[in-house]
C-alpha cells in the first residue's frame, strides 16, 4: 500500500511543525551534500526555522560570499549595495533621533532655550520640569517615611529586650539594679588594705528613649 499525498500547507501545530521541519532539513541537506560529491557543484544552503534557528550548509571547495558574487555577477543584481543602503537609512534615523534626544536633555537642565523655542514648547516643557521634581520629592518623603519606620522598630525592640532582662532578673529573685562590692583592681594600698570599688549601674531612660542601646548612667564611688 503506497504512502498518501500529504496536503502542502502550513502546519497549525507548533510541535509537528517544528519536528516536520527538523526531519525535512535533514532530507534537504543531505540531498544538497549529495549534489555536491556526485556532480561537483557548488552549493550554499541556508534555511531558517520559524524560531528563527540558523541552519546552513556550504560546499567544502567554496564560501557563500563567493557564491553570493556570482550571483550577483550572472543576475547582476547588487545585494550588498542594497543591504548597505538601507543601513545608511537606518543610521540616519538614528542619528536624527539621537540629536532630539540630547537637545531635550540640555533643555531640561536650562541649555538651548533658544529663540526657536515658541512660548507653548517653554509652558510645556515647564510643566515636565514640574511634574519631575514632584516625582523626585514624593520618592524622597517616601524614603523618609521608610527609614523612621524602621527606626522606631529598633527602638522598640530595645524597648522589648530591655523590659524581658529585668523581668527576668525579677522572677529569679535578683536586684536587675545590682549594688555590690569587688576587690580593686587597681593595686593594693601600703598597709594591705584592698581598695574596694563599690558602683551602680542603672540603664538611663534618655537613652533608651533615643534608640540608644547602652546605660548610660554610672555611679561610681571608692570605699
Amino acid at each position: 500500500m503506497g504512502r498518501g499525498k500529504i496536503e502542502i500547507k502550513r502546519i497549525e501545530n507548533t510541535t509537528n511543525r517544528q519536528v516536520t521541519y527538523s526531519k525535512r532539513r535533514t532530507g534537504i541537506v543531505k540531498k544538497a551534500r549529495e549534489l555536491t560529491v556526485l556532480c561537483d557543484a557548488e552549493v550554499s544552503l541556508i534555511m531558517f526555522s520559524s524560531t528563527g534557528k540558523l541552519s546552513e550548509f556550504i560546499s567544502p571547495s567554496t564560501t557563500t560570499k563567493k557564491i553570493y558574487d556570482q550571483y550577483q555577477q550572472l543576475s547582476g543584481i547588487d545585494l550588498w549595495n542594497s543591504h548597505y543602503e538601507k543601513m545608511q537609512e537606518s543610521l540616519k534615523k538614528q542619528k536624527e533621533t539621537n540629536m532630539k534626544l540630547r537637545k531635550e536633555i540640555r533643555q531640561r537642565i536650562g541649555e538651548s532655550l533658544d529663540d526657536d523655542m515658541s512660548f507653548d514648547e517653554l509652558r510645556s516643557l515647564e510643566q515636565d520640569l514640574d511634574e519631575s521634581v514632584k516625582l523626585v520629592r514624593d520618592r524622597k518623603y517616601h524614603m523618609i517615611a521608610t527609614q523612621t519606620e524602621t527606626y522606631r522598630k529598633k527602638l522598640r525592640n530595645l524597648q522589648e529586650t530591655h523590659t524581658h532582662l529585668v523581668r527576668e532578673f525579677e522572677a529569679r529573685g535578683e536586684d536587675p539594679y545590682y549594688e555590690g562590692d569587688y576587690e580593686a583592681l587597681l593595686g593594693m594600698s601600703s598597709g594591705g588594705a584592698a581598695h574596694l570599688v563599690s558602683y551602680r549601674v542603672q540603664p538611663s531612660q534618655h537613652n533608651i528613649q533615643n534608640g540608644e542601646g547602652y546605660y548610660g548612667s554610672h555611679n561610681v564611688r571608692l570605699a
